[in-house]
């Protein structure tokens, strides 16, 4: 566990620094990796994740591929209320290419992440995480100028096709061991929609200017 939050804080540290802009910032603390995992755990237990996606430790959701990934959280109250992690492409390869190989994507010369762990806390009141962390991972695409692939539901797929730039790659009729239709999904950043630039871009002009 040491090993693979060392490597992460170091990983993170070297990325694009977006700054906190829009309250979202990259781990690069032993106390944000740690209540990011607690969160993880939390959140995929009462989703029933827990055998796709096991603990490395009682409590704690972590893996190998967070040595080499953007890992974002968005922070209330002093309380990290949501995550998401961008897995860089590296000798390991990808998650997904233990179920379906994305070399032809590799051989089309895309650079590839894979958009995971995306938790957003049980909170009352408006919840602006998705959003927000939504944001910053755009614009870590756009700065290394990356496509990212991952693995949704039908159900999601509605919503991020309004992004503009999304295909659908590949239908599995299940993912593992959750026995539901999922869909590998391509996002290429360079053709985002209309609407994605007004839902999540405009206050990022604004704030420029």
């Amino acid at each position: 566990m040491s090993k693979i939050i060392k490597n992460s804080i170091e990983f993170n540290q070297k990325l694009y620094d977006i700054g906190t802009l829009n309250g979202v910032s990259l781990a690069i603390s032993v106390e944000d990796l740690i209540e990011i995992f607690i969160l993880r755990s939390e959140v995929y237990r009462e989703m029933g994740y827990s055998n796709e996606f096991p603990e490395t430790i009682k409590g704690l959701n972590f893996d190998e591929y967070d040595e080499y990934s953007a890992i974002l959280y968005s922070k209330r109250d002093n309380t990290i209320t949501g995550t998401c992690r961008l897995i860089f492409d590296l000798d390991k390869k990808l998650p997904i290419d233990k179920k379906f190989s994305l070399d032809y994507l590799r051989n089309k010369n895309r650079g590839l992440v894979e958009a995971s762990r995306v938790i957003i806390k049980k909170i009352e009141g408006l919840k602006p995480e998705f959003k927000l962390l939504t944001i910053d991972a755009y614009k870590i695409l756009a700065s290394y100028k990356l496509n990212a692939v991952s693995v949704m539901t039908k159900e999601h797929t509605k919503l991020y096709k309004k992004f503009g730039g999304l295909t659908i790659e590949k239908q599995f009729e299940h993912y593992g061991s959750l026995k539901q239709e999922f869909f590998l999904t391509l996002w290429d950043t360079s053709n985002i929609s209309s609407f994605f630039k007004k839902i999540f871009l405009k206050n990022i002009h604004k704030q420029a200017s």
